[in-house]
Order: C-alpha cells, then structure tokens, then sequence
C-alpha cells in the first residue's frame, strides 16, 4: 500500500482495496461480455440490442474506472490485467454460441443480476469495514446496473 493522509485506518483502507480489487475483475469481466454480445448479437432486434448493448458497455466502463480509482485513492494497486480478471472474476463464463438476440439478452440479464449481487454485497461489507464512501459507489453502481437489467430484460418479458 501506498501512504496517504486518508483519515480511514489501515485495516479499513487495506480489506476496502481487497473488495474493490474483487469488485474491479468482475466489472471487467462484465464489460467485455456486453461488448462480446454487443459485436456477436444478431436477428430481427439485431439494431436495438447492438445499440442498447452498447449503451450498457459505456456505462460498465465508468463503473470499472470509478471502482479502480477508489482502490488507488485508498492508497491501494489495483489489479485489473486480463489474467488477473480471469482468475478473480465471480461471473459466469459468457456462452460463447449465444448467437440471437433473444440469447444474449438472456446472458447478459444474467451477468447484470450476478454483478447486482455482488455490487449490493459490496454495500454491506464496506458498511461493515467504515468506508461509507466505498459502500455508497456501490450504492450507485447496483442502482445503476439494476437500471440497464431492466432494459435488458424488458426484451426477453414481451409474449408476441
């Protein structure tokens, strides 16, 4: 760790980057998979979900950037390199033959409730820890993703 005038003790500071660092490889992972859906979707709804799929990646990528900059203003180093990701990432692997719109949406509504999860877990244990500021990110990431789960699974909820 880094020295810092941060008034959060070392323990708070210290098990903050731990989750944030864990937090981080599944926004990661997560970011790639609406982008692998994003390049690979096709089918009748082909334009709105490419569209709607990249609304999603630009989103996931600021959680990615604000999670790994409250690491380093903790003090922490953040581990974002593509191996570590593929070793700490909680999410499911995204199903590489998920060809139609109608299959991504229902991967991505997957990975989106799992990161969810995870975000409001992250609420609890930086309650826990002190760190209001990181519990209340997490706040606005699962409040957020919980906003882009609606959108996704709004195209799946519809009975022709």
């Amino acid at each position: 760790m880094f020295e810092t005038k941060n008034d959060l003790g070392q323990t708070t500071r210290e098990k903050s980057i731990e989750l944030l660092n864990a937090r981080l490889a599944d926004s990661i992972d997560l970011q790639t998979q609406v982008k692998h859906a994003h390049w690979n979707v096709k089918g009748p709804n082909f334009i709105a979900l490419h569209k709607l799929f990249d609304e999603v990646n630009g989103a996931v990528e600021e959680y990615v950037d604000e999670i790994a900059e409250r690491a380093v203003q903790l003090g922490g180093v953040v581990q974002g390199t593509a191996r570590s990701v593929a070793q700490r990432s909680t999410l499911s692997e995204y199903p590489a033959s998920a060809v139609s719109g109608s299959e991504h949406v229902a991967a991505l509504s997957s990975a989106l409730a799992a990161f969810g999860k995870v975000a409001r877990k992250g609420i609890d244990q930086a309650t826990e820890f002190g760190d209001l500021d990181t519990a209340d990110l997490f706040t606005q990431v699962s409040r957020d993703v919980d906003k882009w789960l609606w959108f996704v699974e709004a195209h799946g909820q519809a009975k022709s």
